[in-house]
C-alpha cells in the first residue's frame, strides 16, 4: 500500500492547546494513519486520500488556516 507523507504550514497556532485542537482534528480526515503536530506544522502520514483539500477543512474546523503543504511518496524496497 503506497505511503505518502504530507508537511502542512498551518497559521494560528500559538500554545499546546491549538496542537491538541489541529491534531484531533486531523484524526477525521480519511487516509490519516499518524500525525505529529508542532505550533505551526504538522507532519502527516497517510495512504493517499488526505489531499490538501480535505486536510485544509478539518484545520480551519480546529479554528486554524492552512498556509500550504507539501508532499512526498514514501518509498520502500521490496523483500526478496
Amino acid at each position: 500500500m503506497p505511503r505518502f507523507t504530507t508537511i502542512a504550514r498551518i497559521g494560528g497556532m500559538r500554545s499546546v492547546h491549538c496542537t491538541r485542537a489541529v491534531y484531533t482534528a486531523l484524526a477525521i480526515v480519511p487516509g490519516v494513519t499518524a500525525a505529529e503536530v508542532v505550533i505551526g506544522m504538522a507532519t502527516i502520514e497517510h495512504d493517499g486520500r488526505a489531499t490538501e483539500d480535505t486536510i485544509r477543512p478539518a484545520i480551519a474546523l480546529a479554528g486554524y488556516e492552512l498556509l500550504d503543504t507539501t508532499e512526498e511518496r514514501q518509498r520502500s524496497l521490496p523483500l526478496l
